[in-house]
């Protein structure tokens, strides 16, 4: 089981001056969870090399288990801090891509030309894509085979309008991810802010929240071995 697990490589929270990046938890969870089920993990982001983490995930009130084990873990630490590039990353190796989210891939893997192939390949090799937080916005410009936005008529979710508020930056955002998964025709769902949530909907999988990671990554896990 090869699982590649692509992360953001922007580092810049809008015009604010402060940064962001990945979150660490959304990483931790699903990376042991994978790991401790049996995957061979590879990790890839679009510039290669260490990715940006978002501070404030390692602030002591957003820490957890999984981001505790990530601070004992030398091997992870090191294959974080030497993703390969994204560009060179082939679909066929591979049985699954998970996107941990954090406010960077609104930015980058939004618009990544070579992300939004690799998922498109995915999908279409019948393989799943799985996202939590911010991550969907990977899916927004990404197309099924018939050339329809990919996530038209199919169950997802992401970070809420409601959560986003709740972090003071509706208004330091690109764009609110549950609009825009509703614009291009994703029919979103969501429980209460901050309550773990995971929808899968054939090969796409989609969390709302960071408390949604390790959802997510069990529904990955399913997906790859329904039995």
């Amino acid at each position: 089981m090869n699982v590649l697990i692509v992360l953001t490589s922007h580092d810049q929270l809008g015009d604010t001056g402060h940064k962001t990046g990945f979150w660490l938890e959304e990483f931790a969870s699903p990376y042991y969870s994978l790991l401790d089920a049996g995957a061979i993990l590879t990790l890839a982001s679009p510039l290669g090399g260490q990715p940006p983490l978002d501070p404030k995930s390692s602030e002591p009130g957003f820490l957890t288990d999984a981001t505790h084990r990530f601070d004992d873990d030398p091997a992870a630490k090191m294959a974080l801090a030497n993703t390969a590039k994204l560009s060179t990353m082939q679909v066929e190796k591979f049985d699954a891509v998970f996107y941990p989210g954090g406010h960077g891939p609104l930015w980058d893997l939004h618009n990544d030309p070579d992300s939004i192939a690799l998922i498109e390949s995915f999908i279409a090799a019948g393989k799943p894509v799985a996202t939590v937080c911010h991550a969907p916005a990977v899916l927004l410009k990404a197309k099924d085979a018939n050339g329809d936005p990919l996530v038209m008529g199919k169950n997802v979710t992401g970070f809420s309008n409601s959560e986003e508020a709740a972090v003071e930056l509706t208004d330091v955002v690109p764009y609110l991810l549950e609009d825009e998964l509703a614009a291009m025709g994703g029919l979103y769902q969501k429980t209460e802010d901050w309550n773990p949530l995971a929808v899968v909907d054939g090969f796409i999988i989609t969390g709302q929240n960071p408390g949604s990671s390790t959802a997510v990554a069990e529904a990955l896990l399913k997906a790859i071995n329904p039995s």
